[in-house]
C-alpha cells in the first residue's frame, strides 16, 4: 500500500532529518521534493543540495517538482543531485516540452508533468503518451495548508479516462490537501498516488512512526471501510 503515498519533504522536521527519512523509507513509496525559484511561485523551499543530502539516506524514488520559471535551467542539476523523476510545470515548458523531455530521458530520469488547478489537460495532450507521472495540483502552487479545490475531482477523472482510452502508462498523482477528508473522493475519481504533507502525515503526531501508522489507519477507514 505504501506505493500510494509520497511524502512531501518540505514538511518534514529538518532538525531530525536522518531519523525521519529512515522512518519514511519504510512507509513511503516515493518522496516529493519541491524546488521553487521564488519567481514562478513566491516561496523558496528545498534545493539541489538538499536532494544530494536526501540521496544519502533515501531508499525510495525521488520525484522533483520544478516550480521554476525556466525548468531547463534546473534539469541537469537536479538529475545529477539524485532525482529519479523530474516533473516540470506544463505552464512553463510550452513550446519546449519535447526538447525538455528528451533531455530528462537522456539523463536517465523518468518524466513527469504538473498542472495547476486552472490549467486544462488539453494543454498536455500531445505528450501524455511520453510521461510516467501526471501530477494534478488541487491547490494553487507555493504554500502548504491551502483549502482543497473540489473542481479538481473532475480533472482527475478526466485524466483517468484519457489514460484508459489511449492506453497511456502514466500514474495520476495528487498534490494538495491529501488527507482523510479527501482520500476517498480522490481515489474514486482515479488518483493513484497521494502526496502527503502537513495535514496528511507530518501534523498527525509528533512521533513520525506513529504519524505514519495514523495515516494508514485513516486511509483504510475512509477508502476500504
Amino acid at each position: 500500500m505504501k506505493e500510494k503515498f509520497s511524502a512531501s519533504l518540505m514538511c518534514m522536521d529538518f532538525l531530525n532529518m536522518k531519523e525521519q527519512l529512515e522512518i519514511l523509507n519504510k512507509n513511503m513509496g516515493m518522496y516529493h521534493i519541491d524546488i521553487m525559484d521564488g519567481h514562478y511561485c513566491k516561496n523558496i523551499t528545498l534545493s539541489p543540495d538538499m536532494i544530494r543530502t536526501f540521496k544519502k539516506v533515501s531508499k525510495v524514488p525521488m520525484d522533483v517538482h520544478l516550480m521554476t520559471t525556466n525548468p531547463e535551467d534546473w534539469i541537469e542539476t537536479v538529475a545529477s543531485a539524485g532525482a529519479d523523476i523530474i516533473s516540470p510545470h506544463a505552464e512553463t515548458i510550452g513550446g519546449k516540452a519535447f526538447r525538455i523531455y528528451n533531455q530528462i530521458e537522456d539523463l536517465g530520469c523518468q518524466k513527469g508533468v504538473v498542472l495547476n488547478p486552472a490549467t486544462p489537460l488539453e494543454m498536455v495532450k500531445h505528450y501524455l503518451n511520453r510521461i510516467d507521472l501526471l501530477t494534478l495540483m488541487t491547490v494553487d502552487v507555493g504554500f502548504a495548508g491551502q483549502p482543497f479545490i473540489e473542481e479538481m475531482l473532475d480533472k482527475i477523472k478526466e485524466a483517468k479516462d484519457l489514460r484508459e482510452k489511449n492506453g497511456y502508462h502514466f500514474k495520476i498523482q495528487v498534490d494538495g490537501c491529501c488527507n482523510q477528508k479527501t482520500y476517498k473522493a480522490m481515489e474514486d475519481a482515479g488518483a493513484d498516488v497521494f502526496i502527503v504533507g502537513s495535514s496528511g502525515l507530518f501534523g498527525l503526531n509528533q512521533d513520525l512512526e506513529q504519524a505514519c501508522d495514523c495515516m494508514y489507519a485513516q486511509y483504510q477507514k475512509v477508502v476500504e471501510g
